[in-house]
């Protein structure tokens, strides 16, 4: 059985090789470790082999690994669906939010992150595959949402984020990552500062950096296969 550490260099060396074939440099594409289901002792491991990013989906496990393992000085996002009435712990204990999906969530999180702490870094989740099952806004409805959020105090635009379709369709999946960027560019076009493309996971990483992915989510490629949850897909 590999390590977390062999992993995490063999992720490493498909972003470099993606960024190469794409003629970008590595240094612009960070790697999030999606650690959710993962005990802290595997997060533990990941940062001893460098890892500094991490990425929660439930809200209750992610802020206790955050207790947990505060002494390391970790940066943690959150990336899972979020309900409005679980707001308030994210937004104490968070550095980043990727999964902005309508002007309620974006108000709450504003409201309730503390003052004395850094604002808190979002991203609105860009449904690109029209899937009913995802979460995330339409893309002819990610405009008017940007500028909302864009407007409110406490938190940060920082860009967008999507999940794709799983499939083996490379040219597919470009096109969807492609929608993202675009979508991207003409909000930064109309003003706004939108640094980061959250878009790429393990199977579909290369796709990503290919279409301009700043920002990779990567859970089965360092952790290995985990267990699916009871309601699940």
């Amino acid at each position: 059985m590999t390590s977390i550490s062999a992993n995490l260099q063999d992720v490493r060396t498909r972003i470099a090789n993606a960024a190469a074939a794409a003629g970008r440099s590595p240094g612009e594409i960070a790697l999030l470790a999606v650690s959710k289901t993962w005990p802290a002792g595997c997060v533990a491991q990941a940062a001893a082999a460098g890892q500094r990013l991490f990425g929660e989906n439930y809200v209750q496990e992610g802020v206790a690994k955050i207790g947990e393992l505060r002494s390391l000085g970790l940066e943690w996002h959150f990336i899972g669906p979020l309900q409005s009435n679980k707001t308030r712990p994210v937004a104490e204990s968070f550095d980043w939010v990727h999964s902005i999906d309508r002007l309620k969530l974006a108000q709450r999180l504003s409201e309730q992150r503390d003052a004395s702490l850094p604002p808190l870094n979002v991203c609105i989740q860009v449904n690109v595959s029209g899937e009913a099952s995802k979460s995330g806004v339409a893309p002819g409805e990610a405009r008017v949402l940007a500028r909302e959020v864009a407007a409110l105090p406490r938190i940060r635009l920082r860009g967008l984020m999507c999940i794709p379709e799983p499939t083996d369709d490379e040219r597919l999946l470009r096109s969807r990552f492609a929608t993202l960027r675009g979508l991207r560019d003409e909000l930064n076009a109309e003003g706004l500062a939108l640094d980061t493309l959250s878009m790429g996971m393990s199977h579909d990483l290369e796709a990503a950096i290919a279409e301009g992915a700043t920002m990779l989510r990567v859970g089965t490629a360092i952790f290995g296969a985990r267990e699916v949850r009871k309601g699940e897909t």
